[in-house]
């Protein structure tokens, strides 16, 4: 089965095409490189299936689950870690992930346990009982991972999980995305680091004024050459 099922996807925001009748498949397992520049369509196909934008036409399914007849089990399926940071920033980090596990029903007991993993898996202990505001750029980057990974989903979604941290913490980062995906988790990146999709990724599509416009298996695509060239190639304005 697939972690993830797009077919004959479309949205439109006005006269404007965001996404332009998309279909691509995400493996269980795989390591999904998703590129394309800004507004090409990649942020609205993530909102769609996750269920913060609505579906317009097509079918976008998670693990089999349809996102729209199906929206709670297929979102329990899901870890989001957004770009932007849309969290209460007076919210201390332990009551943040608390807050997330009681919203996916988790019980008392195991919350607790899973959020003294997720607080030294990401080394956020001594930072746990601090207001997210207060925290730095690089802990607050931490915080989202954990939050995304608190109902330990099947499918993980990052949307520019290094954008601004500094090469230190994005090393870090890498390591810890290599050791969720060896462990079985499915992960869809976003980024304009190509350097770091190269590194990570064994899939990659590019999304171009809302079409795919190259997708296949990193090394069959990038050969020996260069990502970079493949994506400016396939980004050129015509």
């Amino acid at each position: 089965m697939n972690a993830l099922e797009i077919s004959n996807f479309t949205k439109h925001y006005g006269k404007v095409t965001a996404v332009d009748n998309i279909s691509f498949t995400i493996a269980k397992g795989d390591f999904f490189g998703f590129l394309g520049p800004n507004g090409a369509g990649k942020t609205t196909t993530i909102h769609c299936a996750t269920g913060i934008g609505k579906l317009e036409t097509g079918t976008i399914k998670v693990f089999g689950l349809d996102v729209v007849k199906e929206y709670r089990a297929a979102r329990a399926k899901i870890g989001l870690s957004p770009q932007e940071f849309n969290i209460d920033i007076f919210a201390p980090t332990r009551k943040i992930l608390w807050y997330v596990g009681g919203f996916y029903g988790i019980p008392k007991e195991t919350r607790l346990k899973r959020i003294d993993e997720l607080l030294a898996l990401f080394e956020l202990q001594v930072h746990a009982d601090k207001p997210f505001r207060a925290l730095s750029g690089g802990l607050k980057r931490r915080v989202m991972f954990a939050r995304a990974l608190v109902h330990d989903p099947e499918l993980l979604i990052l949307d520019e999980p290094t954008s601004g941290v500094d090469v230190e913490l994005r090393r870090d980062i890498w390591r810890y995305l290599q050791t969720l995906n060896q462990q079985g988790k499915t992960i869809l990146l976003t980024s304009h680091y190509l350097e770091e999709v190269e590194l990570l990724c064994n899939t990659i599509a590019i999304i171009n004024k809302g079409k795919i416009v190259t997708i296949g298996n990193k090394k069959e695509l990038v050969g020996n050459g260069r990502l970079e060239d493949i994506y400016l190639k396939a980004t050129a304005k015509s």
